[in-house]
């Protein structure tokens, strides 16, 4: 008498019905995936409120008009109450996320618990790129879920980390964190060592500001923000260590709308030094002036994309990093070329790891194996 996992063997699992159905739940999946992009970097439950609302008017969305891809496309991108435009984001969302899972599913023929981790993780991926693609952030939250996804995936699957029973496999998604986490994070240390400073000089006195966070929760400026000839540089950016300052050189200083004569002003994490005392930021009302030059700390990533690169060692394995890494920069030097970014602008590197995770998946760990073969087989 056959056994269930017999009876599981011998479902055709590439059936037109569930070929269709991966596709449908990928669409259904990135409907919920649009609304954890908009509320998680904003500090929103993804919970509370259940249903969806137009972000404009703010009017609950009936589930009848809360249909993947067809809504957007009937509604020709406009809110039915409001008539403000839909980013076209949400509608890229669900298509994207839906032939993701077709793609997961067809596949893997044979191994439908393998479709369905790299189903999961693709839908985790999603978020990524698309949140630090529009506000060069990670929410963390997805980060921490991926690698927990990895760990489970390496006891209860095993096969897309090549281990040998679930012992080998945690040690081998163990491994992954550690390399892939340290790794990055001694690239961060090392970037902020090798161009942690950048120095502005003018010929003439431009005028500086700290700029207070906005409320507005659609607004992109969440946090203190250090502005200078009109550029804004986020709080985050500027200070990653205790060790990190701002130093400003100029002909006067306002603390508080009181001019201070002094040459120089150093600002650090929480408090700034001038003339020899220290005042916490907290305690400041305002601060504002003009400066002939400025040194500003400067970070070559950021530490979400170090815990990304922790999520994706966790769940594709040790060997997955190095190359992922490098399809990474590939990518990210492609991106460059195509938006014709100079050398200096910032650019989101968590689509880049996410792309590098991808690539790993169809045909990485074949490029990895044929590099190791070149070597020949270890002396005896």
């Amino acid at each position: 008498m056959p056994t269930f996992l017999d009876n599981l063997q011998m479902v055709n699992w590439q059936h037109p019905v569930l070929v269709i159905s991966a596709f449908v739940l990928g669409a259904c999946v990135g409907s919920f995936l649009n609304v954890a992009i908009y509320r998680l970097p904003r500090g929103l439950s993804v919970n509370t409120p259940k249903r969806s609302y137009c972000p404009t008017c703010e009017k609950d969305i009936p589930w009848y008009r809360n249909i993947p891809l067809f809504t957007w496309l009937a509604q020709a991108g406009k809110c039915a109450e409001c008539k403000c435009r839909i980013p076209f984001r949400y509608f890229a969302v669900e298509l994207v996320t839906a032939l993701l899972f077709l793609l997961m599913w067809t596949a893997f023929p044979t191994s439908p618990g393998l479709a369905l981790f790299y189903m999961v993780m693709m839908a985790l991926l999603v978020v990524v790129v698309f949140v630090d693609a529009e506000l060069m952030v990670i929410p963390l939250q997805v980060t921490w879920l991926g690698t927990a996804l990895g760990v489970v995936a390496a006891v209860l699957i095993q096969y897309h980390l090549r281990a040998d029973g679930w012992v080998d496999g945690l040690v081998k998604c163990g491994l992954g964190i550690v390399a892939g986490f340290g790794g990055l994070w001694a690239v961060v240390l090392l970037g902020k060592i090798a161009f942690g400073k950048k120095n502005m000089e003018f010929t003439e006195a431009v005028e500086w500001e700290l700029r207070e966070p906005t409320e507005d929760p659609d607004d992109d400026q969440q946090e203190l923000c250090f502005v200078i000839d009109g550029v804004a540089h986020g709080w985050s950016d500027l200070f990653y260590r205790d060790s990190d300052q701002l130093i400003i050189e100029g002909s006067g200083f306002v603390v508080d709308g009181n001019k201070v004569k002094a040459k120089n002003l150093v600002i650090k994490g929480t408090s700034i030094e001038l003339k020899g005392k220290t005042i916490k930021i907290e305690d400041l009302k305002s601060l504002n002036g003009k400066a002939r030059k400025v040194v500003i700390p400067r970070e070559a990533m950021g530490m979400g994309d170090v815990y990304l690169m922790g999520m994706l060692g966790a769940c594709l394995g040790w060997q997955s990093v190095l190359f992922t890494i490098f399809a990474a920069c590939l990518f990210s030097i492609f991106l460059a070329i195509l938006g014709r970014m100079g050398f200096g602008q910032r650019l989101p590197f968590g689509p880049s790891l996410a792309f590098g995770g991808f690539a790993w998946i169809f045909f990485g760990w074949q490029v990895w194996d044929w590099y190791f073969s070149l070597m020949g087989p270890p002396p005896i």
